[in-house]
């Protein structure tokens, strides 16, 4: 039932910034823990940021606090990711994730996945 549609990622150099955005339909958006997680060829799926369903809590995986940022807008039924001072590891494909009635901060929790965009980043 619930659509996630995910875009904002490009090619950009090391130190520059980009914004995700995913939005959200099919679900009253307030009822969804919303979260992102990114992968590489080879690698499994890692969990970078969530944000609880009021927004007044947020989760980082270690390697993005500081420069990373999740938030969202419920009355764009919109979750952001931005993303600061990135570094070529980051690149990734970036996928956002929704859990009804939790937080979705784990690949086995999360119920519904977006079609991921692809983020570059070079030295």
């Amino acid at each position: 039932q619930v659509q996630l549609i995910e875009s904002g990622g490009g090619l950009v150099q090391a130190g520059d910034s980009l914004r995700l955005s995913c939005v959200a339909s099919g679900r009253t958006f307030t009822n969804l823990g919303m979260g992102w997680f990114r992968q590489t060829p080879g690698k499994e799926r890692e969990f970078v940021a969530a944000i609880t369903r009021t927004g007044g809590s947020t989760y980082y995986t270690d390697s993005v606090k500081g420069r990373f940022t999740i938030s969202r807008d419920n009355a764009k039924n919109t979750v952001y990711l931005q993303m600061n001072s990135l570094k070529p590891e980051d690149t990734a494909v970036y996928y956002c994730a929704a859990k009804y009635l939790a937080t979705c901060a784990s690949r086995s929790s999360c119920d519904t996945w977006g079609q991921g965009t692809q983020v570059t980043v070079s030295a």
